[in-house]
């Protein structure tokens, strides 16, 4: 090989290892990228008042944030209305705090859709999507803009300590719900009853396929935030349990596609508790409820045959801790008050959220 050749092979190489290189340190699957340890959430925030959950979150130092719903209570079909709501959520200073220390993820419940308890049928959710997106800035070339409803999902962390966020939007293609019959009302704790229609849905046709495709992507834990309630059955408030036929897909989704490491993270109920789902479930289904950082609703004797511990009934947030440095990963579930206190907690090994082989 002579000189000339030699040096331009020689500057090749170099040009293609810095490229290689620089694509690594922006990749954000690199093993570089450090794993999560702490994730907070929470629901039901009325930003017209104080948050006090909001400097509480702040002393837990997470590593992520996820509004999984009723961020804020716009209760408006007003797009004025509905940005004024945003605006004083934005103007709060734990918010600001908040967002100063560590990424923030989004999705919404009704309250911030639009209307209470609304679904499909809401007038102007076209606009709530595009007020929705604006105000979490949510990247303009993010495929959450092109879709209709504004679901997405984020991966973070390297290999073997790989955390994936799933954002369901269960309002925009949610078909309408069946109120409990007026004779059954005193019966009944709730509003309304399973609809058995195989046809309705909750996520619609283009989520689900999208959701399927996220399941199957390679993850160690998987925190799917639906907003509202994945696993109780027995109250007739929203929750997947009016959908039964959406339910049940979901579970055989988790089976089909192997997803290993799935827990719920859901609001709406303004009350906390940790559900599991054993029967018919490809591993233990857990659901954390935190609801709500401001907004908590009065005591009850609500049943819920797949509780685990007791139900908080006031202002509180909740809280994942990944402790992927023991021998034996896991993973803990609590619920902790604006004092810092825990109220509710759960510890998981990650080797029993998998579907058996």
């Amino acid at each position: 090989m002579n000189q000339p050749q030699f040096i331009y092979r020689y500057g090749l190489l170099i040009l293609l290892f810095n490229v290689a290189t620089a694509c690594a340190q922006n990749s954000p699957q690199t093993p570089h990228e450090p794993a999560l340890q702490r994730i907070a959430f929470g629901s039901c925030s009325n930003p017209r008042k104080p948050v006090p959950a909001f400097l509480a979150i702040a002393q837990t130092k997470p590593d992520l944030m996820i509004f999984v719903g009723d961020n804020v209570y716009a209760d408006t079909t007003d797009e004025r209305k509905l940005r004024r709501a945003y605006q004083d959520l934005g103007e709060n200073p734990g918010f600001r705090h908040l967002k100063e220390i560590c990424p923030i993820l989004a999705t919404w419940d009704d309250h911030d859709y639009g209307l209470n308890d609304a679904g499909v049928e809401l007038p102007n959710k076209v606009t709530s999507q595009r007020v929705f997106l604006e105000f979490w800035e949510v990247p303009k070339d993010s495929p959450r803009h092109a879709r209709e409803g504004i679901y997405g999902a984020q991966m973070f962390g390297p290999q073997g300590q790989r955390v994936q966020v799933i954002l369901l939007d269960t309002r925009y293609h949610r078909d309408q719900l069946i109120p409990i019959p007026k004779k059954e009302r005193e019966k009944l704790p709730g509003r309304y009853i399973p609809n058995p229609d195989p046809d309705i849905t909750i996520l619609g046709k283009a989520q689900w396929a999208w959701l399927k495709e996220q399941l199957a992507k390679p993850a160690d834990v998987r925190l799917i935030a639906s907003s509202i309630q994945f696993v109780p059955v027995d109250h007739g408030w929203e929750g997947w349990m009016q959908f039964p036929t959406e339910r049940t897909r979901f579970i055989e989704l988790i089976r089909s596609t192997k997803a290993n490491g799935v827990i719920f993270l859901s609001g709406d109920r303004h009350h906390a508790e940790i559900s599991r789902l054993d029967e018919d479930a490809p591993y233990p289904l857990y659901d954390i409820t935190s609801s709500g950082m401001n907004q908590p609703g009065g005591e009850s004797n609500e049943s819920n045959r797949h509780r685990v511990g007791p139900r908080y009934y006031h202002t509180n947030f909740g809280l994942i801790t990944l402790d992927w440095n023991k021998p034996a990963p896991a993973v803990t579930l609590q619920i902790i008050d604006p004092q810092g206190n825990v109220q509710i907690e759960q510890h998981v090994p990650l080797a029993e959220l998998a579907t058996p082989r």
